[in-house]
């Protein structure tokens, strides 16, 4: 009965015409209004609102947002003294525009740094740079952004810190030190921890490790994002729960920033967008449509998920999907490029997939 009634919309959906189709479908920040926010990440046209039809359909279904780039630093601070503000100032116009609440990304991360930074020898010369990244950034958009994902992915996956620039030249204090910065330039902005992988025991333990000393040290953080990159069929429920407990018992808030499921084989791990797979007759199995069996099995993971969220709707403030419709996600091109992939809720068209049916229906 479950599955024909999801039929049901769903062929009710799309004979529908296009002006009509998006108010038909429900809203998921309306479904879960009582619960947790529904957010998802923003690309520059989507910023910028070229199609008014794609702008309304974020309006509808989502009431946070993060930025996929335009806040990341080689973008944002491409030259010592250069900073290129109009992008990230145009996501908090229309964040205030659409009553959609910014989440900043990120202000401290090893990837996309400016060049200049990979050619910094010198303590105090990138001391230089982390100091004055963080003041400018955070205090730009003070009062205008809801939250800052302060550092990124600091982790290895058996819970060490990673060897990065800011490890080898800092020290292991400057993450600390990185939220006690962005606490004095940004007071009233919540401030988190975001990682992959970090729902799994090694990386958990390193992540919990990583909030003791920031709150040992007299030091603000808000909460911990848990990114969520799963693939289809390994959803690991046990593992999450686990760490939605720890995380929360900590005094945190519990997020999770960049969700999707992965559908297609891949045979590296985690979501280090250094890694590649090498493109061969089996890594795009599903060109132009999925299975109807892996539709399904998508659809099964998303309703454990948002079931799982539910029974601790106490404990998770957020979850974000990794973009708006399957085009625009990342896995489309990692870590093979060119790949055709399914990991979301709407399709290319933004058209409500059986998952979204699956989620939807557990909201109030």
């Amino acid at each position: 009965m479950k599955n024909q009634c999801v039929v049901a919309l769903l062929l009710t959906a799309t004979s529908l015409p296009v002006s009509l189709l998006a108010q038909s479908i429900p809203s998921l920040k309306d479904a879960f209004k009582n619960d947790f926010g529904i957010g998802t990440c923003l690309n520059v046209s989507q910023i910028e609102e070229r199609d008014p039809k794609t702008t309304a359909f974020i309006a509808r279904q989502f009431n946070m947002a993060t930025p996929e780039n335009v806040m990341k630093s080689a973008l944002l601070h491409p030259g010592w003294d250069t900073y290129t503000f109009e992008m990230a100032d145009k996501l908090v116009e229309f964040g205030q525009k659409h009553n959609i609440k910014i989440n900043g990304h990120t202000l401290i991360w090893h990837s996309q740094l400016p060049g200049f930074v990979r050619r910094i020898h010198s303590q105090d010369s990138l001391r230089t740079f982390f100091t004055d990244h963080i003041k400018t950034v955070a205090g730009r958009y003070k009062g205008k952004v809801f939250s800052w994902d302060v550092v990124n992915e600091a982790l290895n996956e058996d819970g060490t810190l990673r060897k990065s620039v800011f490890l080898q030249h800092l020290g292991d204090t400057y993450i600390t030190d990185a939220f006690r910065l962005a606490q004095e330039a940004s007071p009233g902005t919540e401030l988190y921890y975001n990682d992959y992988n970090n729902e799994q025991p090694a990386k958990r333990a390193g992540c919990i490790a990583i909030i003791k000393k920031i709150k040992d040290a007299g030091v603000r953080i808000d909460g911990v994002g848990i990114q969520g990159h799963w693939h289809v069929g390994k959803v690991p429920l046990a593992e999450i729960e686990e760490s939605i407990n720890q995380y929360a018992a900590l005094g945190l808030k519990v997020m999770f920033t960049e969700l999707d499921i992965e559908v297609l084989p891949r045979n590296v791990q985690g979501a280090d967008v250094g890694q590649r797979m090498t493109a061969n007759a089996t890594s795009n199995p599903y060109p132009d449509a999925l299975p109807d069996s892996v539709q399904q099995q998508l659809a099964a993971d998303y309703e454990a998920l948002f079931k799982l969220f539910l029974k601790h709707k106490d404990k998770v403030s957020r979850v974000t999907f990794w973009g708006v419709n399957d085009g625009d996600s990342w896995l489309n091109n990692w870590p093979v490029r060119g790949r055709t992939n399914y990991p979301l809720l709407f399709d290319r068209n933004d058209n409500p997939k059986p998952a979204f049916y699956s989620v939807v229906k557990l909201g109030k």
